[in-house]
């Protein structure tokens, strides 16, 4: 397809005529562009391919002979100098051609039977990358039934990405359709060919998830329902979806949080709720950006840069989790995106889009929420919910105030851990509470309540504290548990 584009073969070939229904009817699962079509996803939901079943595995830096190899070895060290890790990576797009022009005219003949459908408002997608706005441009000219300037945009979106997959794809669906009927119908041979295509399958996916990011936005006036109260210290947040591959990024202001992003993203091979090392799943829960490597430091694998997390967290710990190097990264440069299902356990973002975030994380201030299915809601409700977590953290600070060591008590469990800069190895946790102190009054400030609900109830709370006649005090960030009606502390980090 991409010789005959070159050699100017097809210059205004006619559109293809309606007919041969029943036939184009039963092709109509297996077109990237019919699963774009507003509308058209929904029915293809029962017959599509399971996410991620062609995913491959290769070695970082290294070209795989014919798909994929595995690679091994240890993340990069905390100052970027080290750069091998657990991640995969694809080679789709070359499948993708190799399926052949009569499997993608096929695609295109299904798609070209539908009627033009209604498509969803302009700018419903959050500042979503330029390319896959585009491609979203794309989708709703030829849903309005716009063949031919759908056509355009795909020709200049894929000059401009010519490393984007999908819309490859999508553009040779174009082409093809204008192609004559007598050339347009391949037999049942090419058909099931190309059904049983794995790339193909994780493209018809990503373009599902695509699009259903463009039909299911978050309800108005809503967040996450992890992220109860945010310090304007914090001025980004950011919460995955994986069951959408979707990455909301989140502006923090003192008007509250506000969705200004959201990106495509891909997840681990076999799915989320990572437990082990090298389950090729991403871990489920509250987590903070730890830092930033320098793109110069890593294997072209990792695209523009890699923004590593605080896996496993203290409460991952609690419950026995292994594992490591979790880290929001790019793409290789051949490749655009990657399937839904793709990664050893990182989230994984196009390089343009991954820029962007780069020029928004704050180091140790940024939380990354990881959710199966984001829950919304809305800020009335966020508030009512911290309360609680609220009522805790007052009791706590009144009871070191006034010295009393066994209320104190009661907001600590028996494991309780420290982790701090200065060592308290021989000291009770209460009783260096009490003793730093020293019954003066204390002002808690740039509060952050993050919570997460997975059987257990835990909250991650973020905050400084001044005592009264100084300037500056410490930073803690708590982990709180709760047990029945109660908020227990398991574990608490000083930051500085």
């Amino acid at each position: 397809m991409a010789d005959i584009v070159r050699q100017g073969r097809l210059q205004n070939p006619p559109l293809l005529p309606r007919g041969g229904h029943q036939l184009l009817a039963a092709l109509a699962a297996a077109s990237a562009l019919m699963f774009a079509v507003p509308g058209a996803a929904l029915a293809s939901n029962g017959s599509s391919a399971k996410a991620g079943s062609g995913a491959h595995k290769e070695k970082a830096g290294k070209a795989a002979a014919g798909n994929s190899s595995k690679r091994n070895g240890s993340r990069a060290a905390p100052n970027g100098r080290s750069a091998s890790a657990k991640e995969t990576r694809e080679s789709r797009g070359a499948k993708v051609r190799k399926t052949g022009t009569a499997e993608v005219r096929t695609a295109a003949a299904a798609a070209t039977t539908r009627t033009a459908r209604r498509s969803p408002p302009a700018g419903t997608i959050q500042e979503a990358s330029n390319a896959e706005a585009r491609l979203i441009a794309v989708y709703e000219m030829f849903g309005r039934g716009q063949s031919r300037p759908a056509l355009a945009k795909a020709r200049d979106l894929v000059r401009d990405y010519p490393n984007f997959q999908l819309a490859q794809l999508v553009y040779g669906d174009l082409l093809a359709a204008q192609l004559p009927p007598s050339n347009a119908l391949p037999d049942s041979a090419s058909i099931a060919k190309m059904r049983g295509n794995p790339a193909m399958a994780e493209l018809h996916e990503e373009s599902k998830r695509r699009l259903q990011a463009l039909r299911d936005r978050p309800p108005a006036n809503t967040v996450p329902s992890q992220f109860l109260a945010l310090s304007t210290r914090s001025r980004y947040a950011i919460a995955v979806d994986a069951s959408r591959s979707r990455l909301y990024l989140f502006e923090n202001s003192d008007k509250g949080l506000k969705l200004t992003a959201d990106y495509y993203i891909s997840v681990g091979k076999a799915g989320t709720d990572k437990v082990t090392e090298g389950d090729a799943r991403t871990p489920l829960g509250v987590y903070y950006i730890t830092s930033s490597l320098d793109p110069k430091s890593l294997k072209d694998f990792y695209g523009a840069g890699a923004l590593p997390i605080n896996y496993p967290n203290p409460y991952d710990v609690r419950r026995g989790k292994t594992g490591g190097g979790i880290w929001l990264h790019g793409t290789p440069p051949q490749q655009f995106a990657r399937a839904p299902l793709a990664s050893d356990g990182c989230v994984v973002m196009a390089n343009p889009d991954l820029k962007q975030l780069l020029r928004k994380v704050q180091i140790g201030a940024t939380p990354v929420v990881t959710a199966r299915s984001l829950q919304w809601i809305s800020q009335s409700q966020a508030e009512k919910e911290a309360q609680s977590i609220r009522s805790a953290i007052t009791g706590w600070k009144d009871a070191r105030a006034s010295g009393n060591e066994a209320q104190l008590k009661k907001f600590y469990l028996p494991d309780f851990q420290r982790s701090s800069k200065k060592s308290n190895e021989g000291i009770s946790v209460v009783d260096d509470e009490v003793k730093y102190a020293q019954g003066k009054r204390v002002q808690l400030k740039d509060m952050s309540y993050l919570h997460w609900r997975d059987g257990d109830d835990t909250m991650v709370v973020t905050f400084g504290e001044v005592f009264e006649g100084e300037k500056s005090g410490r930073s803690r960030r708590q982990y709180w548990l709760r047990q029945g009606t109660d908020w227990k502390l398991f574990h608490e980090e000083i930051l500085g």
